[in-house]
């Protein structure tokens, strides 16, 4: 993710005097980078967990007042003082189910001209673990949704945005077979169906999974967004 993020930050435009938001910054290792690229600026990390936030205060404290810390939903119109200069975003919008309610609310919270820079998960990701978890217990997915260029495309334009770029590009990732990629698709890929299991299964889940794959191999799909708001 953290590389993901850095790919990113080389797409935005920037003076180094600006407020940017991280929109999911997580535990704040992008958010990191974003700061050190606003020498004079100022970064907005906002995060639908609370967990999330407490982690990126630790991580980001030797930037004091210079980051604002900011618990909010956003599939739900965003708690800010003012608009930002430009908002970033790495493997955020996938968990969001309301992609128009996404993208209105960053429209809302961001200066005319300024920039959107973001990358998710497209249609096509983790496809071979979505097999896999269509054949075990009751067939159930994920919340996560996977979109694709053109219907982000449309929901971009009716937010408001122009100058649209939106791509997709496959990521595959190779892990170190065995307890490394079990651990990874916990942590990473599966809590939300392991919060539906009793603790006693959840490991026996996970190792199924592991093993129905082809490889300790996650065929990720990236989609990627540059946009700049126009109202």
């Amino acid at each position: 993710m953290t590389r993901w993020g850095g790919a990113l930050l080389d797409r935005l435009e920037l003076r180094g005097d600006e407020r940017v938001m991280d929109a999911g910054c997580g535990s704040g290792r992008v958010t990191e980078q974003l700061l050190e690229r606003l020498p004079n600026g100022r970064v907005v990390a906002l995060d639908g967990s609370a967990a999330m936030i407490v982690a990126a205060r630790r991580r980001l404290a030797r930037f004091g007042d210079r980051v604002e810390y900011v618990v909010a939903d956003l599939g739900r119109p965003l708690p800010l003082s003012g608009r930002v200069d430009a908002i970033l975003s790495t493997a955020t919008f996938h968990w969001v189910p309301d992609h128009d309610a996404l993208f209105e609310n960053l429209a809302a919270a961001l200066r005319p001209g300024g920039q959107l820079v973001a990358q998710f998960g497209g249609a096509g990701n983790i496809d071979s673990i979505r097999a896999v978890l269509a054949t075990l217990g009751d067939g159930w997915l994920g919340p996560a949704h996977f979109e694709t260029p053109e219907a982000t495309t449309a929901r971009l334009e009716r937010a408001g945005f122009r100058d649209i770029e939106v791509w997709r590009h496959p990521e595959p990732t190779e892990f170190e077979p065995g307890e490394p990629f079990e651990t990874y698709l916990a942590t990473v890929v599966l809590g939300a169906h392991l919060d539906r299991l009793p603790a006693d299964e959840r490991q026996g889940f996970v190792r199924a999974v592991a093993d129905r794959l082809p490889g300790p191999r996650i065929d990720y799909v990236r989609l990627n967004v540059v946009a700049t708001l126009d109202r």
